[in-house]
Order: C-alpha cells, then sequence, then structure tokens
C-alpha cells in the first residue's frame, strides 16, 4: 500500500509520518474508555481556568487589540473577534492564572483548546463529541511527542525555550488539523508549518515579566494558522524533524533529536497521561512541595503553627526556575515555590485567592518566609522534586518527597475534586446556572451530536465582573 508522502512526492519520515496517519485516523472508537473520561477531565478543567482567566488585567488587555467586528466569540464576553485572534485572546485566558494543566507539551490544554474553540464555528458539517475528543487527543499526543523528542522537558526548557510556546504551537496545529479531517499528508503539513511559529523564552522568570502570559495565545493562533495555511496548499519543511542546518532539534536543543519519540507506543502510551490538573494557583514547580508539607502535617497530626522551620533540597534547575520571590506582581508570586509554601503556612490553602494582592501584602508571609530554606543541590537530578524537612517547635522534624504531585496519574484528583475547581473559577465568570449547563454538555460529551455549539456556551452578555488582583 503507498503511503501518503510516497503519493506526494515528498521524501519519508517514517516517524513523522507514522504519528501523522495515527492521528488523521484516530476515530472515537480507537479511544479507550479511560482515555474519554481522562480527556474529557481535562477539557473541563481548561474551561474553568480560561473563564476564571477572563477576569485578568492581561486578558483585558489583549481583548482591547483583537480586530472587532468578527464572528467567533470571545470568552465571558459579547464581543467577537476573527478566529486566529480569538485563539490567542482565549489561549492567554487560560493560563494566566496558572491554573491549566501541565506536563504534556507543557500546558496543553491551554493551547489546544482555545485554538479548537476558535475553529469549531467555521466547521462545514456538525462535529460530534467523538470527533472533538479524538482532536483533543491528538493535541496532546502531538505536543507531548514533540517535547519528548526534543530530549524531554528538562533538556527543552533548560535551554531556555518555553514548551508551551515551542511545542504548544504544534499540539494546537494538530488538534485543528484533526478537528477538520484532514488526510495524514495535510496534517503533517500543518505540523511541520507550525514549527516556524514555535517561540517562548524562559526570560520572563528573571523579573516576573507578563511575557509568560501570552505564550500559549500565541500557540494556539500559531497553530490555527498553520492548520489554515496547510488547507491553502502551503508546504511545510519536509526535513525539520531531521538532523539539519534549520532543524527543530538542532535549533532547540543543540543535537540531533530523538524523532522516535514521535511514534513509540502509538495506540497504547496515551500522552493525556502524562499530563496532570493544578489543584493549586501555583507553577507546577511548586506542586510537590506543597504536597509534601501538606502530607508532613496530616501524617503527624501538626499545624502550621507547630512549625518552625521547612528546608527544602532541590535540583539548580528547579531553584532557578521557582527560587526568586517577586512579589510586587501575580506572575511573580506564582513562580515562587517559596510564596506557596509561606500561603499554605498562613492561609492553609494555595488557590487563586492566596495569590491577591492582599494576601500578598500580608504581614504574615513576610515572616512565614523567613522560616523557609531553599538549598540547592548539585547532585539531584535536574528533574528531581525536592526533598522538603519541616521542623517542628519542639525540635522534631519529619522529611518526605511526593515524586508526582496532586493531579497527576499516579496521584490523582477525586472527580468531586475536578467538578468543584471547575465551578469555583467557571462562577468567577459565568452565571451558575450557565456554569452547570456546561459541566453537564462536557459530562456527556461523547454522545453530543454537534459541538459547534460549544463556544456559544462561554459567552455572557452579563455586566463584566471587576478585574481579579
Amino acid at each position: 500500500m503507498m503511503s501518503d508522502a510516497a503519493r506526494s512526492g515528498l521524501p519519508a519520515l517514517p516517524h513523522v509520518e507514522a504519528l501523522a496517519e495515527f492521528c488523521a485516523r484516530l476515530a472515537p472508537a480507537d479511544l479507550p474508555g479511560r482515555i474519554v473520561a481522562r480527556t474529557k477531565s481535562h477539557l473541563l478543567d481548561t474551561l474553568g481556568a480560561a473563564l476564571a482567566g477572563t477576569r485578568s488585567a492581561e486578558f483585558r488587555r489583549m481583548r482591547a487589540l483583537a480586530a472587532p467586528g468578527g464572528q467567533t466569540p470571545l470568552l465571558a464576553s459579547s464581543e467577537r473577534t476573527a478566529p486566529r485572534d480569538a485563539a490567542l485572546v482565549n489561549g492567554v485566558a487560560a493560563h494566566v492564572f496558572e491554573l491549566d494543566d501541565s506536563g504534556g507539551c507543557d500546558h496543553t490544554g491551554a493551547v489546544v483548546l482555545p485554538a479548537l474553540l476558535a475553529a469549531l464555528p467555521s466547521c462545514p458539517a456538525p462535529v460530534s463529541g467523538g470527533d472533538l475528543i479524538c482532536a483533543l487527543t491528538a493535541g496532546y499526543e502531538v505536543g507531548r511527542r514533540v517535547l519528548d523528542a526534543s530530549g524531554g522537558y528538562g533538556a527543552h526548557n533548560g535551554a531556555g525555550w518555553h514548551s508551551t510556546g515551542t511545542c504548544g504551537t504544534l499540539a494546537s496545529a494538530a488538534a485543528v488539523a484533526r478537528l477538520r479531517g484532514y488526510d495524514s499528508a495535510l496534517f503533517r503539513q500543518a505540523v511541520t508549518l507550525a514549527t516556524s511559529f514555535s517561540s517562548g523564552l524562559w526570560a520572563f522568570n528573571h523579573d516576573g515579566s507578563q511575557a509568560k502570559k501570552m505564550h500559549a495565545g500565541r500557540a494556539a493562533e500559531g497553530g490555527l494558522l498553520a492548520a489554515d495555511l496547510a488547507a491553502a496548499g502551503f508546504s511545510g519543511p519536509a526535513q525539520v524533524f531531521e538532523d539539519v542546518w534549520g532543524g527543530f532539534f538542532r535549533s532547540f536543543v543543540r543535537d540531533a533529536g530523538r524523532p522516535e519519540e514521535f511514534s513509540a507506543g502509538l495506540g497504547s502510551a496515551w500522552k493525556i497521561e502524562r499530563a496532570s490538573l493544578k489543584p493549586y494557583a501555583a507553577c507546577r514547580g511548586a506542586h510537590s512541595a506543597i504536597d509534601a508539607v501538606r502530607d508532613i502535617l496530616t501524617d503527624t497530626g501538626r499545624t502550621a503553627a507547630d512549625v518552625v522551620k521547612i528546608e527544602l533540597r532541590l535540583s539548580p534547575f528547579l531553584m532557578d526556575m521557582c527560587g526568586r520571590a517577586r512579589l510586587e506582581t501575580l506572575a511573580g508570586a506564582q513562580m515562587s515555590l517559596g510564596y506557596a509554601l509561606a500561603a499554605l503556612s498562613v492561609f492553609g490553602c494555595v488557590d487563586l485567592e492566596q495569590y491577591s494582592a492582599a494576601a500578598r501584602s500580608d504581614t504574615r508571609i513576610v515572616d512565614a518566609f523567613g522560616r523557609i530554606r531553599l538549598h540547592p543541590d548539585r547532585d539531584m537530578p535536574q528533574m528531581a522534586e525536592p526533598e522538603v524537612t519541616v521542623t517542628f517547635a519542639d525540635g522534631s522534624s519529619r522529611t518526605a518527597m511526593v515524586p508526582r504531585a496532586t493531579g497527576s496519574s499516579e496521584r490523582p484528583m477525586t472527580d468531586a475534586a475536578i467538578r468543584a475547581k471547575f465551578d469555583s473559577l467557571a462562577s468567577m465568570a459565568l452565571p451558575a446556572a450557565r456554569v452547570a449547563g456546561l459541566a453537564a454538555f462536557v459530562e456527556t460529551l461523547e454522545r453530543q451530536d454537534d459541538c459547534r455549539s460549544l463556544p456559544e456556551l462561554l459567552v455572557s452578555a452579563e455586566p463584566e465582573p471587576p478585574v481579579f488582583a
């Protein structure tokens, strides 16, 4: 049987072809029940994060820059714009409060879902719930596989690239390509074209810049543009994943990459199972330490009032990522491991409210910070989670390390916790009845005949609530 590449006259790229063919042909019947359930949970979670994100200053500033007069809805408002502007603006909302999932491309949901919401209204034929699930799944597959092929999170992000923006652009292109029913050759064109829109630097981390909040939106916009270009007849660079000058791997991680990761375990190693939901409104780098402190307090029957010192042994990579404390901005505080533990000590939880300006300026936070010590250890593996030691007033201490944080496959959030998080976040932007209806839509997603109406469930004509600060 002749491959799509042979028919198109393109050089053979076995691993890329295998991934493109798998995703392009992915059908609802191919998905195990656990993957359908997992995808629906990530969809619900991302919708909640995105709706809450409409309360951010960043979303509203970005929305003001969108071209007026289009037909594509913007979240939690009555305003509409062109599809690619909608993907950009809504993508900012999905990631801005650090409440979206991680562990995929890194933040796959905030990249893939805004692109799909922007593409859905223009689909000429009904899109079943099963096909929407397949499109989401394809995005998670491609985003994580590109990251793994780039040496993994540590190598790619350690080189200074924010993989949400770089690998995420390919994830959104893949999701839109599957939504539109592209064949494998066209699917590959969309993904390879997306490599030219990959961007996103970790430089934001040095001063609490808001630049990070734009990365998911730009990736959603770039992936949608790549899919549009492929449909219009543009060709992607056929050798972009080979060891060539200007290739993806040589450019981003300075080596030949591991292209075999594109096809490893297709249909059995589902990459959405690598992704994690986030119960805390902090950078994912802080989550295992939060869990460790909570576990120690629970196991010992102590409270935060009994704690005199919290010490962390952590990798230099995690120290560079989350070791700084810049509390003057929400973005800076959410990247601070120390602030997350201080908030846990003072407030007993690490939800979005604990990152408000009032919480960040609470005088008790300064005292809590004084009891936290971070100790980088060059012998720790780059991606190791921190080892946490809590010392109590009576001189006793307890040490713990959580290898996979709450929200991961190994330590999952309960369905009730996922729903409670969604209800809390979505109600920041929509009335209760609309929130309940949206949850019901997702719960029965595989039985929905046409999902093109989903973006309309996310709009609102209600007076706009104030910016969260």
